[in-house]
């Protein structure tokens, strides 16, 4: 949990920090049982396991501006505490029926609905609440951390969760997921939560509307939200296509298509662990570009595999995807919690995880383009989006940011 030439963080982020590892992995090994499961012990097939990954992605439509709405009128510990205590009572029911045989295709995706409920509140709280825990020299590091763990848990957590299935069966998994989340809750319990302004009474459609204003007028936040929504859209055409395309056209095999997707996951460990450095040594702009610019990169090395067949192409672009964009998260949180007053963070944060919404619409987009006109259009469809997204933050003011801006104060926002 720790990165080389970090300044030392105050003791109450680092419970954050565990906690935050903890639910990222119970999140990451959950998510990958669910579908194994599925398969494996109740017979769903691919209509099935599509149907069920909805279920566990609709929440970040649906509750992410709600969540939001509470992690600006709420102690942000209690609820992310709370949040994790409902994953981790969704995991123990799973882990429940499945014991009892009670266990069906219904049952699995409604718990895994509300165990995603809560990873959106926590998800929306916890970068709202680091600036009250850090001073402000610190955020930058801070974001490295917090981005590190959750990397880990990418990485690490779907390849811990298929091994547990495969080795002992589903209970086990879904049991050590739920102790995880557990240990999440344990660690906030202990944390101090510096106390903050009391918010006036206000309707919940008024604190909507001041939260998503300044997200869509501020010079900086603009940019950065329309970059990232058209990346997630980019990236999931992409996405939608590859595994086909690499079988078919590439000529991979089933490791090897494997290999190309982990590099993905390698890219965003080395991202987060140089992330320190680079803000240190570069301009803040410049770090925020890289992400967009790398993904655009990607894209062209995944274009040229349909004139230049080759695994190490591929390869290429899913990890330049992996070290990029995971600079652009830690430099855009940054830049989020630097500009946005306390009293909005949990709306602003809200607003930005609801940017991958645009996932499913990727994935409908390459479903559709590769169907009507063939997987290499879809591939140059994916280019034409992530140069999109490239072109926005590069026009913006944002790349001309020397250095990371003044932290906002509490004001009120019409």
């Amino acid at each position: 949990m720790s990165t080389t030439g970090a300044p030392r963080l105050p003791p109450g982020f680092n419970r954050l920090a565990w906690s935050n590892l903890a639910a990222q992995s119970a999140e990451q090994i959950g998510l990958a049982a669910a579908p194994l499961v599925a398969v494996l012990a109740l017979g769903a097939g691919a209509g099935e396991t599509g149907a069920l990954q909805t279920m566990q992605t609709l929440p970040y439509l649906l509750f992410a501006i709600p969540a939001g709405l509470l992690a600006d009128r709420v102690s942000r510990k209690r609820l992310m505490a709370g949040a994790e205590a409902l994953r981790a009572a969704s995991l123990a029911a799973i882990l429940v029926l499945a014991v009892s045989g009670g266990l069906s295709l219904p049952l699995l995706a409604l718990l895994g609905l509300i165990g995603a409920c809560g990873t959106i509140a926590y998800s929306v709280a916890a970068p709202s609440l680091v600036p009250a825990l850090v001073p402000r020299q610190m955020l930058a590091a801070a974001n490295t951390r917090v981005e590190l763990a959750r990397t880990v848990a990418f990485v690490a957590g779907p390849a811990l969760g298929g091994a547990l299935v495969g080795w002992t069966g589903a209970s086990p998994a879904f049991g050590f997921a739920a102790a995880l989340s557990l240990i999440a809750v344990i660690l906030l319990a202990g944390l101090n939560e510096p106390p903050r302004a009391v918010l006036p009474p206000r309707r919940p459609l008024h604190d909507l509307r001041e939260g998503a204003g300044f997200v869509l007028r501020h010079p900086l936040l603009l940019p950065v939200f329309l970059t990232q929504a058209i990346f997630n859209t980019a990236f999931f055409v992409l996405q939608a296509v590859y595994v086909p395309y690499a079988i078919h056209h590439l000529g991979l095999s089933a490791s090897e298509v494997g290999a190309t997707l982990a590099t993905h996951g390698i890219g965003m460990v080395l991202g987060a662990l140089v992330a320190g450095r680079m803000i240190r040594a570069l301009p803040f702009g410049a770090v925020i570009a890289i992400g967009p610019v790398a993904g655009f990169a990607a894209a062209l090395a995944m274009l040229a595999t349909i004139w230049i067949p080759s695994v190490l192409l591929a390869g290429l672009s899913f990890f330049l995807i992996g070290v990029g964009p995971i600079l652009w998260v830690i430099s855009t949180t940054t830049l989020r919690q630097a500009v946005t007053p306390q009293e909005l963070l949990g709306r602003a944060s809200a607003m930005f995880l609801m940017a991958t919404g645009t996932r499913p619409l990727g994935a409908l987009i390459g479903a559709l383009v590769g169907g009507f006109y063939g997987m290499e259009t879809c591939l140059a469809v994916a280019a034409c989006g992530f140069l999109i997204q490239a072109g926005v933050i590069l026009a913006s003011p944002v790349c001309r940011l020397a250095h990371q801006p003044m932290v906002a104060s509490t004001s009120a926002v019409t």
